[in-house]
C-alpha cells in the first residue's frame, strides 16, 4: 500500500524578535507531526522574519487545526502569521552564481538603487542581501544569480559605471566555494601594505625625492620599465650610508587597517606574504614584525658600509613579482586559483592577472582595468570584505585576543 503523498506548507511569521517565539512555533508543529524541510530567518534592527517550510498530509495541510494553532501561538507571543500551500516552492534555493560587494562612506540610497536597478535590467534576480561592516566603510554583499550567457560581462561594465559615477567601491566575484578556499595572500608593500614610497624616502636624504617620485609616478602608470626605472632611482642613492636603511624602516606606516587584516588573515589560516619592489633590507623587519611567511623584494648593494647605487640579485619587477607569487604558492601547496594578490602599480598587472582574485587598491588606472576586484577607499581592510568577512567576526575575534578598538574617522 503506498504512502499518503504530502503537500507542502510555508509559515511565515513577522514581527519584533523576542526569545521564545521559535519555540512556540514548533512546539505547535510538533503535535501535527509534520516534517521539516527548511528554515530561514533574518533579524534586521528587532525585526524577525521567520519562514518555516513543512510537509504533512493533505487533510493536516487544507485542516483548520494547524491554522488555528499555530495562529494562536504566534499571536500569544505578539507576532504575526501567514500561512500558505506551496507545492511548487523548491526545498532548498539554486546556490547563486556570484556576490556583488558594495563599499561605501556612505553608501547613498541613490548608489544601491542605481545597483539594483542595473542588477534588474540583465535579469539578474537578487537572492539574499546582508550588511558585512559598519566600519571604516559600509559594506553590502548581494548574492545575485546570473543567467548564462552575455549577461555576465554586462554587468561588470554596468557596475564598473556605477562605482565610477556614484563613488562607491563594488567587487563582482563568482559565488562558488573558491571563494570561501583562498589560502594565499601576498600584498604590493609602496603605497599598499605601507604608506608611501620606500625609495623616496632614501632620495630624500640626497636631496633627490622630487626627481625619483617623477620616476616612480610613470613607472606605476606603466609609461616607463620597471627595470629600467629601478636603476635610474638606485643610482641617486650612490653613497648614503647603510644606516639610513635602518632610519628609513623605522619610519614607515602601515596603511590604516593593515594589521588588523594581516592578523584577520593569519586566524583563517592564510599564508601570507610580501612581493615588492622595493628593498628587503627596509623591507625585512616590517616583515617580521607582522610575521610574515614569505618576502620578495629588491636587495641593494652595500660596500664598505654604504650604497654604491646597484641592486644585486634577480630584480623583482613586473614579471618577478608574478613569478615570486607562483614560487611562494608552489612552496605553501596552494593552487594558484586559491591565491589573492593585492598591488596598486602597473608592475602588479602580471601578479594580479596570475592570481586567483587580484585586488586592485587605490590603484593607477592601468591596473584597474586587468584587476578582479578595485578598492578606493583608503583602509586596506577592505580586502576582508570582500572576501566575505564581515566586521562583526573581525571584532568579536579581536575581542576574544584584547585588541578591539575602532580609531575615530574624521568626516570627509
Amino acid at each position: 500500500m503506498s504512502a499518503t503523498p504530502k503537500v507542502s506548507v510555508l509559515i511565515t511569521v513577522t514581527g519584533v524578535d523576542q526569545p521564545g517565539v521559535t519555540s512556540a512555533l514548533f512546539e505547535v508543529l510538533s503535535r501535527h507531526k509534520v516534517e521539516l524541510l527548511n528554515v530561514e530567518q533574518v533579524v534586521i534592527r528587532g525585526r524577525l522574519t521567520l519562514g518555516v517550510l513543512v510537509a504533512a498530509p493533505p487533510e493536516v495541510a487544507d485542516g483548520s487545526a494547524l491554522r488555528d494553532d499555530v495562529e494562536a501561538a504566534i499571536h500569544g507571543v505578539g507576532l504575526d502569521v501567514t500561512i500558505e500551500r506551496s507545492d511548487d516552492l523548491p526545498v532548498m534555493h539554486e546556490p547563486s552564481t556570484h556576490t556583488i560587494v558594495v563599499l561605501g562612506r556612505p553608501i547613498t540610497a541613490e548608489a544601491f538603487g542605481a545597483v539594483a536597478r542595473e542588477v534588474a535590467t540583465l535579469g539578474v534576480n537578487i537572492d539574499f542581501i546582508r550588511g558585512v561592516s559598519d566600519y571604516p566603510v559600509t559594506g553590502l554583499e548581494l548574492r545575485v544569480s546570473v543567467p548564462p550567457g552575455a549577461a555576465y560581462e554586462q554587468l561588470q561594465a554596468a557596475m564598473a559605471r556605477v562605482s565610477v559615477d556614484l563613488g562607491v567601491d563594488i567587487a563582482l566575484e563568482d559565488y562558488s566555494l573558491s571563494r570561501r578556499t583562498k589560502r594565499l595572500i601576498v600584498f604590493d608593500v609602496d603605497s599598499t601594505l605601507i604608506q608611501g614610497e620606500v625609495i623616496e624616502m632614501l632620495a630624500e636624504r640626497v636631496g633627490a625625492q622630487a626627481a625619483v617620485a617623477e620616476v616612480t609616478e610613470a613607472a606605476m602608470r606603466g609609461e616607463l620599465d620597471f627595470a629600467e626605472s629601478l636603476h635610474r632611482r638606485v643610482a641617486t642613492l650612490a653613497g648614503l650610508p647603510a644606516s639610513v636603511l635602518d632610519e628609513v624602516a623605522d619610519q614607515i606606516e602601515l596603511t590604516p587597517g593593515a594589521r588588523t587584516t594581516i592578523r584577520t588573515l593569519r586566524r583563517l589560516g592564510f599564508h601570507c606574504g610580501i612581493v615588492s619592489g622595493g628593498f628587503r633590507q627596509v623591507i625585512e623587519p616590517l616583515a617580521h614584525e607582522l610575521m610574515m611567511d614569505f618576502v620578495a623584494a629588491n636587495e641593494l648593494e652595500i660596500v664598505d658600509g654604504k650604497l654604491t647605487g646597484r641592486v644585486i640579485g634577480p630584480i623583482i619587477d613586473r614579471p618577478g613579482k608574478a613569478k615570486a607569487l607562483r614560487d611562494f604558492a608552489q612552496q605553501a601547496g596552494v593552487p594558484m586559483e586559491q591565491t589573492v594578490a593585492v598591488g596598486d602599480g602597473a608592475n602588479d598587472i602580471d601578479m594580479l592577472a596570475a592570481a586567483g582574485l587580484g585586488v586592485a587598491f587605490n590603484a593607477k588606472p592601468a591596473l584597474r582595468e586587468v584587476a578582479d576586484a578595485s578598492l578606493n577607499h583608503p583602509y586596506l581592510d577592505t580586502v576582508l570584505f570582500i572576501l566575505g568577512v564581515t566586521r562583526g567576526e573581525i571584532e568579536a575575534a579581536d575581542a576574544v585576543d584584547g585588541v578591539l578598538r575602532r580609531v575615530e574617522i574624521p568626516d570627509d
